[in-house]
């Protein structure tokens, strides 16, 4: 038994950095001596013009979850989970805020004491001087966000929201689905995404004839089975999402038309991963734009739960 990498096979897999990457940029304008630092509330202002929160669900918890709006920022992590090896990247890294996707606190709690994983996490940012701030489905919805990134990893075009977006605009929504610039087969098409994902133990599952035609897809990061009404009313070809359970997925097969949508599981930290980079380079262009200077990293932990698989054969 052994963790497979995605590059065992004849696909390569996107290997998740060695090292932080760090975000370049070179703006033209303005001029770089007249960059300053921006404070925790200049930031959450650039995280609002680019993730808006009025496209976050109803059921999200996004913002600002630890830190003070008054005090500057040097440095910005950017990653999937805050957990605590990324939190200790973070630290360790001299960071001044921590970008997440995911939210550490999205169920309610009622205390925040050291003796639990997610109090001794919010202890440890703010000994730290390190603020927590979280873009999770407004950073799904928005444009040039999760989904998009997805959507464009593919080669989609034409692309629209899978299920609109009741306060954003009519490209902003949850999900994409839109056209390959040609017809492939359900094999190769899997194989495209299996190379585009970072190497994770659990790899990429996948629901169809090998041969049969694609042409039309939906994408989802992040869990998506409970989108499968809008990807029948796309009529997609195949639906490529994370955490696919056992009903939906059975089920979505039992309804399907002519085997249609095929479905392709990928792994949900690796379906948001590909975001990280495109998003520090949004925030350090608008950053910069406004008159900021900041370095910019994206986390090089691979936070997907999952360490090896074993399978037939």
């Amino acid at each position: 038994m052994e963790t497979p990498r995605n590059g065992d096979n004849d696909a390569t897999g996107a290997d998740l950095p060695d090292t932080p990457q760090e975000t370049p940029g070179t703006p033209a304008t303005p001029d770089a001596e007249t960059l300053s630092q921006p404070t925790v509330g200049d930031v959450l202002l650039a995280v609002e013009e680019l993730w808006p929160e009025s496209l976050a669900e109803d059921w999200d918890a996004v913002g600002m979850v630890t830190g003070r709006p008054s005090r500057a920022v040097t440095r910005i992590l950017l990653a999937v989970d805050p957990t605590h090896e990324v939190i200790d990247e973070a630290l360790e890294w001299g960071a001044d805020l921590l970008l997440t996707h995911h939210p550490l606190l999205l169920k309610p709690v009622h205390s925040v004491a050291g003796t639990g994983f997610k109090g001794d996490a919010v202890h440890r940012l703010i000994e730290g001087g390190c603020a927590l701030v979280t873009a999770h489905t407004n950073g799904d919805s928005a444009v040039g966000g999760v989904s998009d990134v997805l959507a464009d990893a593919f080669g989609l075009h034409d692309t629209v929201p899978l299920v609109p977006a009741v306060n954003g605009l009519p490209e902003e929504g949850i999900g994409r689905v839109g056209n390959l610039a040609e017809v492939t087969t359900l094999g190769n098409f899997a194989e495209l995404v299996f190379s585009i994902m970072p190497a994770v133990a659990g790899g990429v599952r996948v629901a169809g004839d090998p041969q049969g035609l694609v042409r039309r897809v939906a994408v989802c990061g992040g869990a998506g089975d409970s989108l499968f009404d809008a990807v029948r009313a796309q009529h997609a070809d195949v639906y490529v999402t994370a955490d696919l359970r056992h009903h939906p997925a059975s089920e979505a097969r039992e309804a399907s038309v002519n085997g249609r949508p095929y479905l392709i599981d990928v792994s949900h930290f690796g379906s948001e991963w590909l975001w990280l980079t495109p998003a520090a380079q949004a925030l350090e262009n608008v950053l910069t734009d406004q008159g900021f200077t900041v370095e910019i990293r994206v986390s090089s932990r691979n936070t997907d739960p999952w360490d090896f698989v074993l399978t037939p054969g």
